[in-house]
């Protein structure tokens, strides 16, 4: 059971795995197709088209606590065990309980750290130097099922939420592998959270709106905000009351009025609660990504403006 990228690493490492480990994939559930792009055409997610071109049979129910065709289609299946990565939709008791062996979940956080939905990017936005994985048994709660497997992961100063999240699946895919082997052999015991090191959190999912930028903030928060939201929502402003996004930027030292757009001897600045934003690359309403300077070529009157304008 999955749906982005980060779900259909598990499921390849899943299909890799399955004649050295004598098991098989019986079926995938994922969320429907939906809209996407400008021409709203219908998208798979990335779990069905992998599970498509592996011949695997694609459940995409809308719902599962008020879909009782739904579990009684993965009922039917007989499953051993029922992997989870990234879903989408909450699993109800009725769920839980029907393989043999649990639901095994793939989660981007070393748990209790970040239960919920959004764990690779509150690690971002929060400037953690290292986030990791944790392969657990799932319960009734959000995310707080028992332990069975950690491992961590280096955040690096420029990792965005698409890298970041990009290496942690391959490491999910990897340990899934290797613990879901010992969990049907007996041979790894689950670890209550209460028994781990850290104090439980939550995250919770982005929206939109996140990604506005509040230039009392300190430029470091929002330059991890820069990053943390990439690909989406993005972080951005508005000028000229258009979206005005900032996809790369850094702190430098110095000090100007909140919002305020000036020269600087690295480039083009904004004043913020804390510190200098150095805009790296940016993306103006109907434009291009670009980098500051070319934008800056073409927009005349953005130099002593105050942001959002």
């Amino acid at each position: 059971m999955g749906t982005p990228d980060f779900a259909a690493a598990s499921l390849r490492a899943l299909l890799a795995a399955a004649g050295a480990r004598s098991w098989q994939v019986v079926a995938v559930a994922t969320q429907p197709d939906r809209p996407a792009g400008r021409g709203k055409q219908m998208v798979e997610s990335a779990v069905k088209q992998v599970a498509v071109a592996a011949g695997i049979p694609v459940l995409q129910p809308s719902s599962l606590r008020k879909d009782p065709e739904a579990v009684q289609a993965l009922r039917l299946l007989a499953p051993d065990v029922i992997v989870v990565a990234a879903y989408g939709l909450i699993l109800p008791r009725a769920v839980l309980e029907i393989p043999t062996f649990g639901c095994i979940n793939v989660h981007a956080s070393v748990l209790p750290a970040y239960r919920g939905a959004s764990p690779i990017t509150a690690a971002i936005l929060d400037g953690l130097d290292a986030t990791g994985v944790t392969i657990m048994l799932m319960d009734e709660g959000m995310d707080t099922g028992p332990a069975l497997r950690q491992a961590t992961q280096p955040i690096a100063p420029d990792d965005t939420t698409a890298t970041l999240s990009e290496r942690l699946a391959a490491q999910g895919g990897a340990i899934l592998v290797e613990t879901l082997a010992d969990w049907l052999a007996g041979d790894v015991a689950p670890i209550d959270q209460s028994a781990l090191p850290g104090e439980p959190s939550a995250c919770q999912r982005i929206d939109k709106e996140a990604g506005r930028i509040d230039w009392t903030q300190p430029a470091a928060i929002i330059e991890r905000m820069t990053r943390a939201y990439a690909p989406w929502p993005t972080a951005y402003t508005t000028w000229k009351g258009e979206p005005f996004k900032i996809l790369a930027a850094t702190v430098v030292s110095g000090a100007a009025l909140p919002g305020r757009v000036e020269r600087h001897a690295q480039g083009l600045t904004i004043g913020t609660g804390g510190g200098l934003l150095l805009l790296r690359t940016v993306q103006p309403a109907g434009k291009r990504a670009m980098d500051a300077q070319s934008f800056l070529n073409g927009a005349a009157g953005f130099v002593g403006t105050t942001l959002p304008d």
